[in-house]
């Protein structure tokens, strides 16, 4: 009896989500014997391209560390300058209790530059920590900042530029060793491969009805089945004008 793998729109599946898929079809079929099934030629073909596969996956998390980067920058800019506009609001405000407290900010701010965090990555982490050194080691500074409720502000700036400075070692050490490759032309090979993989299943479940084809066709379509309802969601949200570009990768099936 024939059996159908499910098809799915493979180009519609990001980068990081197509490493994971062809994984997963891989193990599935890893399970059963390849060669018993007239398989293992067709079967092989996928396989030998589960290394390239490998490489488009490392490439993608450095692109995920990237974009993380990107996040804690835009982070701790957005704490210096919370800080240094509301102490301009406070400079504005008539509360006596609070002049003096602006001018040692004021002080603080301008020793530092206004343009911190605008530069590049490096040196965007060498003036926060600098910044956050003459901070905790200055007490009319943090009196001024507990005064004017900017402590928290502080501490967090601390815990995004720690952050920061560890993800980007992280990604410099990856960066040395990872391979850029072409993940379109690879991604072309291998569709190509499952394709013909698939093709050969079905075809061989006509030809040698002594053999279980079910079995794995039922296990791997389920898989395929997850992976299109996904894709089938994905569009709807994207036709509601949802932003799908920011959402998690779909991830396997349970």
């Amino acid at each position: 009896m024939k059996v159908t793998i499910i098809r799915v729109q493979l180009s519609h599946l990001w980068n990081s989500e197509y490493c994971m898929f062809v994984s997963q079809i891989v193990a599935i079929f890893l399970k059963f014997n390849a060669e018993t099934l007239h398989l293992k030629k067709a079967f092989d073909r996928v396989l030998a391209l589960m290394p390239e596969i490998t490489k488009i996956k490392a490439q993608e998390l450095g692109n995920a560390i990237s974009n993380q980067l990107a996040d804690l920058n835009t982070e701790r800019r957005t704490l210096i300058k919370s800080i240094m506009d509301q102490v301009t609001t406070f400079g504005k405000l008539s509360i006596p209790s609070m002049a003096q407290n602006v001018v040692v900010m004021n002080r603080f701010l301008d020793k530092h530059g206004r343009d911190i965090g605008d530069i590049n990555y490096n040196d965007n982490t060498k003036r926060f920590n600098d910044l956050l050194a003459d901070y905790d080691g200055n007490a009319e500074v943090q009196a001024a900042a507990t005064a004017m409720q900017f402590s928290i502000l502080f501490n967090h700036l601390r815990e995004i530029n720690t952050q920061f400075a560890t993800l980007y070692m992280q990604r410099s050490d990856e960066d040395s060793s990872v391979e850029v490759v072409d993940a379109h032309q690879i991604r072309s090979e291998t569709d190509k491969a499952l394709t013909a993989f698939y093709d050969a299943f079905e075809f061989c479940s006509t030809e040698y009805e002594d053999q279980d084809y079910q079995t794995p066709a039922d296990k791997m379509n389920d898989i395929i089945s997850h992976y299109k309802t996904q894709l089938k969601a994905r569009q709807t949200r994207r036709h509601t004008g949802e932003q799908v570009h920011t959402e998690a990768p779909i991830t396997a099936a349970s």
